[in-house]
């Protein structure tokens, strides 16, 4: 299935998104919960529910009459880990440093700004946003049910569904502040985006790769900057699974049905990479630039940048 926030007549509402048209849960259903995080919180139980409203209901409008929001508009806390090898190897070696052997030893993740969640359409940034602005083309996993301390061999159970995201980068204000050895903050923390929907696990099960350390997907990555293929690699290819990222996510503290946690960058994924690699000539987002991240079976996300006044 797949769900979605949006915004209609001001208000921001949640639904299934089916061949173009969108089904109003709450209103087929009224036991169906009126928000994502309800929904979430809800289980099992919320998402059977909402099968059984799109099998006998009818779809409410058309997903070109509304603005779809982030599908999860208010997460608990947005991590983002680092599980890609092709990307922090080469990024590394574009600025002269051998491979760091702490990342075979733990999947490392950051906090972003769970308050600065888009979902499709413009994204506003500030002129110092604009110094080596980039796109990160990524995938997310979003937590399903309430966890501590959880093993490898069942954290993938605590998976509701994925989506899209771009974790949009300042990299001027990002280079300037990790030379203190601390973040990224400034240089990440203006917005990421998710979306077009969250696709439950049930609809990728003819991808999925089962093994020892998780669950791997068999989807392919794409990323487009004004129509001009930039990116390419594979979901699978990550070196970290989700599983492994939530046992180390979980360790000592309480996850929530919400939370989102990113896969970090694939290969090729972001003109830092790129640029360096020679594959693009020092090219960065500007204003007016249309990114478009595609991730098999979960869609496309595409953003405008925009130029944002203060």
């Amino acid at each position: 299935m797949k769900l979605i926030s949006y915004k209609q007549n001001g208000s921001i509402k949640f639904g299934a998104f089916e061949e173009g048209m969108i089904y109003d849960l709450h209103a087929l259903d009224a036991n169906i919960a009126d928000n994502m995080l309800e929904f979430l919180q809800g289980g099992e139980e919320q998402l059977q529910l909402a099968i059984s409203a799109v099998v006998s209901g009818n779809p409410t409008l058309s997903a070109k009459d509304v603005e779809l929001n982030s599908p999860v508009p208010n997460p608990p806390s947005v991590r983002d880990a680092y599980a890609f090898r092709q990307h922090v190897a080469t990024a590394r070696r574009n600025r002269g440093l051998e491979m760091i052997p702490e990342f075979d030893e733990i999947p490392i993740f950051y906090f972003t700004n769970h308050h600065a969640v888009f979902g499709e359409g413009d994204f506003p940034v500030l002129s110092r946003h604009t110094e080596k602005l980039d796109f990160e083309l990524e995938c997310a996993a979003v937590i399903g049910k309430m966890g501590r301390n959880i093993s490898g061999s069942d954290a993938d159970d605590y998976i509701a569904g994925f989506m899209i995201m771009n974790d949009l980068s300042a990299r001027a204000l990002q280079m300037q502040e990790m030379k203190l050895n601390l973040g990224p903050a400034k240089g990440k923390d203006f917005g990421s985006t998710f979306g077009p929907w969250l696709v439950t696990k049930d609809e990728l099960e003819p991808f999925k790769q089962s093994s020892t350390e998780g669950d791997r997907y068999d989807l392919k990555m794409k990323a487009f900057v004004n129509d001009i293929q930039v990116s390419g690699d594979t979901l699978s290819n990550m070196t970290w699974t989700f599983a492994q990222i939530i046992e180390r996510v979980s360790y000592g503290v309480d996850i929530f049905p919400g939370d989102i946690i990113g896969s970090g960058t694939c290969g090729t994924g972001c003109f830092l990479e790129l640029n360096g690699s020679k594959i693009t000539d020092n090219q960065w987002l500007n204003p007016g630039d249309i990114v478009s991240l595609e991730i098999d079976g979960l869609g496309m996300l595409t953003n405008k940048i925009v130029l944002d006044t203060i």
